[in-house]
């Protein structure tokens, strides 16, 4: 495997990026077909915007996440910051960087914000499986040794390759791919189904927690928050805070709020 699809001279394209803009194009396409299902007012070139803002946004801080965790080796060596393919997204710090920034423009264009949330959720986590298949490419994001015959031998020349030449290790990057898909298959089966605004985007929170949280222990570049692996930490937030309000949502459905079932979730 490369990580370069083609080159022509210094010009290269690459998997990794490949997978990034092919997530924004198919992410935008499965949203707007979202939004107009809702009759959100929301125009294709809005949408366009929104998921290339959350893209470039997701990328920044993404960045910024790993370079903070890294800053020992970044900080003498500044020009690898740009160098994305070489490695080194946190997806939390995307996370976080991307739904402020769709927050914002959803605010903007004074969108309901719940709805649109519900709608642009099964888009984000395809689009996680997407980067998935470019971290595999790529050789990074990668796993520990392993003797299991789905191990995988990384080329030389990447991440994995580097730190563990000629070693078959797990791939957790397509462990976590095929997760992400399960995810997208249940959101999207159940953004037909009635719910409470606001509900999907909760349990995209959840769903994606409790799967990062299962590979995370096969990781082999694991951040770590003094004994804890920081993606551990941040997934059990997620799941205590989301899974929280879903449960809250669902007692108060219990006790006779059906009638309130077109508000959203505070």
């Amino acid at each position: 495997m490369s990580p370069i699809i083609f080159q022509v001279g210094p010009l290269a394209l690459r998997w990794y990026g490949l997978m990034y803009v092919t997530a924004a194009l198919v992410g935008a396409w499965l949203v707007r077909r979202e939004a107009e299902r809702k009759r959100l007012p929301i125009t294709a070139d809005e949408i366009m915007n929104f998921a290339v803002l959350c893209v470039f946004s997701g990328l920044l801080g993404g960045r910024i996440y790993y370079v903070a965790f890294h800053w020992d080796f970044y900080g003498q060596n500044p020009w690898e910051i740009p160098q994305l393919w070489h490695g080194g997204l946190a997806i939390h710090g995307g996370l976080f960087a991307g739904v402020i920034a769709g927050f914002l423009y959803i605010r903007r264009l004074r969108l309901p914000l719940w709805p649109f949330a519900d709608a642009v959720v099964p888009a984000v986590i395809l689009g996680q499986a997407f980067g998935r298949f470019g971290n595999f490419m790529n050789g990074d994001a990668h796993g520990v040794p392993t003797r299991l015959p789905w191990g995988v031998v990384f080329p030389p020349g990447s991440v994995a390759g580097r730190e563990f030449p000629g070693t078959p290790t797990h791939p957790v990057m397509l462990y976590e791919l095929a997760l992400n898909l399960l995810w997208f298959g249940i959101l999207m089966r159940l953004r037909l189904r009635p719910h409470k605004p606001g509900f999907l985007f909760c349990l995209y929170f959840v769903l994606y927690s409790l799967g990062r949280g299962a590979v995370e222990g096969l990781r082999a570049d694991s951040e770590w928050i003094g004994p804890f692996r920081a993606a551990h930490v941040f997934s059990l937030m997620l799941v205590l805070i989301f899974g929280g309000i879903i449960l809250k949502y669902r007692l108060w459905e219990a006790g006779g709020g059906k009638e309130e079932r077109g508000k959203s979730l505070k």
